[in-house]
């Protein structure tokens, strides 16, 4: 297993922060026809391809736009500069998944920055007939520099979506930095883009079994590794201990990190371990956990075929811990 090339964790475009306090950054690159301009709407980012690579469009065709603040700076390259664009839907939760199909009664939700100009009205009518993808199930397909792009701009947005506001007064906030700072119009202080830390584990017993769990939120029949959040105050290693114990009533004592990719929905990093139990009895919280099993390689790899055990999808860190113990690739997905 490659621990530097998760699949979205392969960024290569130059994030050139040190760009962003000019204010004439963005227009400069709506302006510069090279420009690459994500598109983003509701967590979806637009694609080509089947969601095989992100649909790059130059400025001139998202012309009507306005200047509002759904303009963000991805970063450069040696060829172009790269920008995302947010397009409002406001019947939809900041980053969560919506439907890939643009319906008529969207466009007026979908029209950038509330504008109603004619430019604005043609733009969205030519997003009717675009892919709309979630990067959770195209992710590991794209090539490093889409899904670096596709990443930061989905995450971007729903940080915007849900700081419009100051969390100490309550006052509306105005876009800085290109996107990279919500500054107080009351207080004056700078809010930036927040990651939560996230733990995920493979844990593993005495005997080489992998431990795997099934949410009772998630679908029948899927399973896969334990995580959480870390709280604060509280370390790597602690957190791992922490959530086993508390979802499964599994001990683990020796825990190893094995890697790290960002998990932008909506603002997540999962941080990745392998952890060596000391105890095997299994008592699952019924709250988060609703079953938990032990599996040799033997027992995962015939349950897979069989359909009595969904994994997670390849795009996932949860995936590559899997398979890093199993030593191979495994079918589904």
């Amino acid at each position: 297993m490659n621990w530097t090339d998760l699949p979205l964790a392969r960024a290569t475009v130059d994030r050139a922060a040190e760009h962003r306090a000019d204010p004439d950054l963005i227009p400069r690159l709506r302006a510069d026809p090279s420009t690459g301009v994500v598109l983003v709407r509701n967590g979806l980012v637009a694609t080509v391809d089947g969601g095989a690579r992100l649909d790059l469009l130059p400025p001139a065709e998202i012309e009507g736009t306005g200047d509002g603040d759904g303009w963000l700076f991805l970063g450069a390259d040696d060829d172009r500069g790269y920008l995302a664009l947010v397009l409002p839907d406001p019947d939809s939760a900041a980053g969560s998944p919506a439907e890939p199909e643009v319906q008529p009664a969207d466009v007026e939700a979908l029209t950038p920055n509330g504008s109603t100009d004619p430019d604005a009205a043609r733009l969205v009518e030519r997003l009717a007939d675009r892919e709309w993808s979630h990067l959770r199930a195209v992710g590991s397909a794209m090539p490093a520099r889409d899904a670096g792009l596709g990443v930061t701009a989905v995450a971007l947005a729903a940080w915007h979506g849900s700081h419009r506001c100051c969390p100490r007064c309550g006052s509306p906030t105005v876009v800085g930095h290109a996107g990279w700072v919500r500054h107080c119009t009351t207080d004056g202080v700078d809010q930036y883009p927040r990651t939560d830390p996230a733990v995920i584990m493979a844990v593993v017993d005495a005997d080489d079994r992998l431990l795997l769990g099934h949410a009772v939120h998630w679908p029948e029949r899927r399973y896969s590794t334990l995580a959480g959040y870390v709280e604060p105050g509280e370390g790597l290693e602690q957190a791992v201990r922490r959530e086993v114990d508390e979802e499964v009533g599994v001990r683990v004592g020796e825990v190893a990190y094995r890697g790290s990719q960002p998990w932008p929905f909506p603002a997540s990093l999962m941080l990745a371990f392998r952890a060596e139990a000391t105890s095997t009895d299994i008592t699952v919280d019924g709250v988060e956990m609703g079953e938990a099993r032990w599996f040799t390689r033997a027992e995962l790899a015939d349950a897979v075929r069989a359909g009595d055990v969904l994994l997670p999808g390849r795009a996932s860190i949860a995936r590559a811990l899997i398979e890093e113990w199993f030593g191979g690739v495994l079918p589904g997905a």
